[in-house]
């Protein structure tokens, strides 16, 4: 495959968690660098968090600082989104992206590769 792969949504309870998986070749992207994004209704694709494959580097936007973990196993070919405490306000398409420059991670245009996306509900 040539695009990485979620899974993992679903509906969950506000304050619950939950954790999306994203699968990508390392083959085809072990020099890239992932990045989780999403997208609500009527909304931008907004930044979430992004990581290398190898390393401790992670960035993360404010709005999912402390409660989200990105993480990644670059032998299982594996990125993982772990969310908690989610709020209403979490309830997006996530998508996983790779892109080659670091510098330009919370830029959407700077990914060469998306996924197809998977639904997260938070209800109420």
């Amino acid at each position: 495959q040539v695009q990485p792969v979620e899974s993992g949504g679903g509906l969950v309870p506000a304050g619950g968690s939950l954790t999306l998986s994203c699968a990508a070749s390392t083959r085809t992207f072990g020099s890239y660098w992932m990045g989780w994004f999403r997208q609500a209704p009527g909304k931008e694709r907004e930044f979430v968090a992004a990581t290398p494959w190898r390393g401790s580097l992670t960035d993360y936007a404010d709005s999912v600082k402390g409660r989200f973990t990105i993480s990644r196993d670059y032998a299982k070919n594996t990125v993982w989104l772990r969310m908690n405490n989610l709020k209403p306000e979490d309830a997006a398409v996530y998508y996983c992206a790779a892109t080659r420059d670091w510098s330009s991670r919370r830029n959407s245009a700077a990914y060469d590769y998306w996924g197809q996306g998977t639904q997260v509900t938070v209800s109420s």
